[in-house]
C-alpha cells in the first residue's frame, strides 16, 4: 500500500467527487480512480458506493476512513520524530522544491544566501509541485519554493502560511536552431504541416501553464504531440536533439540560447508566453509549532532583502520618470 492511496481516499471521502479530488490531487481522473481501486484491492473491500451520486462511502469505507486518518497521522508523526533525531535536524533548513527550480533557481539562491546571510546547511527535496506543497502541509519541509500563477494558484491558507515573492519566470517555446539563431520549428505552424510538439504530462504544473498559453492564444498554434514527460529538463534534451519544440522556463535554457543551441520559437511574440511568480512559503510560527530558529532568522533576512529590493526598484522608477518628464 502507498501513502498517497490513503491521501486519495481521504480526499474522496471529504469531497464526494472523483473529478474534484483528482483535480485537488493533481492527477487525471482515470489515474485517480485506478489508485482508489488499488487501495480497495489491497484491502479486499469496496470502499466507495459507485451507484450513488454524489459519491458516498460504503459501510466498510466509513470504518476505514477513521482508520486512514489515524494511519496517516501515525506515519507523519513517525517521520517528524525520525527527522527530529537527526544530529543536524535543528540547524539544517529543509527545502521542498519542484524539479525545474531545483536545477535553475535554487543554486543561485544558495549562492546569494551564502554571500548575504551566511553559510547555510540545507537539504533539498526535489518533487513535483503538488507533492512539494503536500510536503509543506505535512510538515516534511521548512520552506517551499515553487511557481505560482493566479489561474493555477498554490492552495495554501494565508492565515497559516507566510509567503514571499522572490522573482518571476517566463515560460516560452524553444526549438533547436542554426548558427544564425533561426529556430527549426517556428510557431505557429500550419494545419497542413503541424509542428512536432514536446509536451508535459497532464498532471505537471508547467503542463497546465502551457494549456493556458494555448487556450489564450489569439492565433491558433498547430502542434502535433510527439513526446511527453513531466520533466522540463527531459523536454530540453529532446529539443536539443531536434525532435521538436518545447515550452521551457527561461532560466532552464539561458546557456543553450547564449550558445545558439536553442532559440525562441515564438518570434518574440508575448502572446505565446506566460509569466509565473517564484514564491517561497513557510508555516507561520506559533506557540505550539515555533519552528527552527535558523528558519526564522533566514525568513527575517529574506523579508528585509525583499523590502530593500522593492525600495531600490521604486527609486529607479522615480528617476526614470523624472528623465522622461
Amino acid at each position: 500500500m502507498e501513502t498517497k492511496w490513503l491521501e486519495d481516499f481521504i480526499s474522496l471521502a471529504e469531497t464526494h467527487s472523483f473529478s474534484r479530488s483528482a483535480e485537488l490531487r493533481h492527477v487525471t481522473q482515470p489515474a485517480f480512480s485506478r489508485r482508489i481501486q488499488s487501495l480497495e484491492a489491497w484491502l479486499g473491500a469496496d470502499l466507495i458506493d459507485r451507484t450513488s451520486y454524489p459519491t458516498r462511502l460504503t459501510p466498510a469505507g466509513e470504518v476505514f476512513y477513521e482508520q486512514a486518518l489515524e494511519m496517516l497521522g501515525q506515519i507523519n508523526n513517525a517521520r517528524a520524530l525520525m527527522r527530529g533525531k537527526r544530529p543536524t535536524a535543528h540547524t539544517t533548513v529543509d527545502f521542498a522544491v519542484p524539479h525545474t527550480l531545483s536545477l535553475t533557481y535554487m543554486p543561485e539562491l544558495i549562492t546569494e544566501l551564502d554571500a548575504g546571510f551566511g553559510t547555510l546547511h540545507t537539504r533539498l527535496i526535489a518533487l513535483n509541485v503538488h507533492d512539494a506543497v503536500m510536503s509543506m502541509v505535512d510538515g516534511g519541509c521548512d520552506l517551499l519554493l515553487c511557481y505560482h500563477h493566479p489561474r493555477q494558484p498554490v492552495q495554501l491558507d494565508a492565515s497559516h502560511y507566510d509567503m514571499l515573492t522572490l522573482g518571476s519566470e517566463a515560460l516560452r517555446a524553444y526549438s533547436r536552431c542554426d548558427k544564425s539563431g533561426t529556430p527549426e520549428f517556428p510557431l505557429p505552424g500550419s494545419a497542413r504541416s503541424p509542428l512536432p510538439f514536446l509536451s508535459y504530462t497532464s498532471n505537471a504544473y508547467l503542463g497546465r501553464m502551457v494549456d493556458l498559453i494555448l487556450s489564450d492564444a489569439k492565433r491558433p498554434l498547430y502542434l502535433e504531440k510527439r513526446y511527453e514527460t513531466d520533466m522540463a529538463e527531459g523536454l530540453k534534451m529532446m529539443a536539443l536533439e531536434g525532435h521538436g519544440l518545447a515550452f521551457l522556463p527561461e532560466s532552464a535554457v539561458t546557456r543553450e540560447v547564449k550558445q545558439k543551441q536553442l532559440a525562441r520559437a515564438d518570434g518574440g511574440n508575448a502572446e505565446w508566453e506566460v509569466n509565473m511568480e517564484i514564491r517561497l512559503y513557510r508555516e507561520r510560527p506559533s506557540v505550539q509549532r515555533p519552528g527552527k530558529p535558523i528558519v526564522s532568522r533566514l525568513w527575517d533576512y529574506l523579508v528585509r532583502r525583499s523590502e530593500a529590493q522593492a525600495k531600490a526598484q521604486a527609486r529607479k522608477q522615480m528617476k526614470a520618470g523624472k528623465k522622461t518628464g
